[in-house]
């Protein structure tokens, strides 16, 4: 049975119609949170309403206006929020010579001023409680960098500064603030990146799996529940003197010392 630390709290899960988000807004119902998740897209947003219990709101975090709306809404719903997490974002892929400007442009509309709108919006709000958490999903990206991901590398690392200075700023409110970077997670989007690169190397997409994962320590891509639950950590009280720091999710990828690689195969 599902421990219920987060009992009596209420929470705001953005992107939280697939994936990564979804699976927090299941495994923060089943800690006893009160959840309104947000997104773009309504329909999928239902879904995961409908199997959870949790309300659907849609909300494009580029838009300032669209989240103070999705924050007063839950305030209205249930008489306060408690914890944000910051999940929705965009991938692009590019180097800075290839890079399309205006994908540029919207990987920093969404997956670092969507984050910051959010905290703005929350943030009122959340210094009402005893004791508020915003988790900010940023991505191992934002401490490691891949070939020809120059936008999305670049604005998970602004998703970690700005995680930091909300801890500094925020803290006198009681209201914590960390981040969380996974590595390879089983979603949508790692389906379709698995699909690529099948394609580009003529293999199965099982091939392909096991090709991107071949180095990380655990051989192997992340449920999304298991990074559902470090957002349930950071965001419980039992995290309640971790503050502007980063936990990294990612099979121990970032242990791994690149250059000693080709002494093992």
């Amino acid at each position: 049975m599902h421990i219920a630390r987060l009992a009596g709290k209420v929470a705001i899960v953005t992107g939280g119609g697939t994936g990564i988000g979804a699976a927090i807004a299941h495994r923060f119902i089943q800690a006893g949170a009160k959840v309104v998740i947000t997104g773009r897209r309504l329909e999928p947003l239902q879904v995961i309403a409908q199997q959870t219990g949790c309300e659907a709101i849609r909300c494009d975090v580029a838009v300032m206006a669209d989240c103070q709306a999705a924050v007063d809404k839950t305030v209205a719903l249930y008489g306060g929020l408690d914890i944000l997490v910051s999940n929705a974002g965009v991938l692009y892929s590019g180097s800075v010579t290839e890079q399309d400007i205006t994908q540029w442009q919207q990987s920093f509309d969404i997956n670092v001023s969507g984050v910051m709108h959010m905290a703005r919006a929350a943030i009122p709000a959340m210094a009402k409680r005893p004791a508020s958490a915003i988790v900010n999903i940023a991505s191992v990206a934002g401490i490691t960098s891949g070939q020809g991901m120059c936008s999305y590398v670049t604005s998970k690392t602004a998703v970690i500064g700005l995680t930091r200075s909300l801890a500094l700023d925020c803290g006198a409110h009681n209201i914590r603030a960390n981040t969380l970077c996974p590595g390879w997670v089983k979603t949508p989007m790692s389906t379709e990146e698995m699909a690529e690169l099948a394609r580009i190397k003529n293999i199965t997409a099982d091939a392909a799996t096991a090709e991107t994962t071949r180095h990380l320590p655990l051989k192997r891509m992340a449920e999304p529940d298991e990074i559902a639950a470090c957002a349930e950590f950071l965001a419980s009280d039992d995290a309640s003197f971790v503050t502007g720091t980063t936990l990294i999710a990612d099979g121990g990828g970032s242990a791994v010392d690149v250059g000693t690689l080709a002494f093992n195969d």
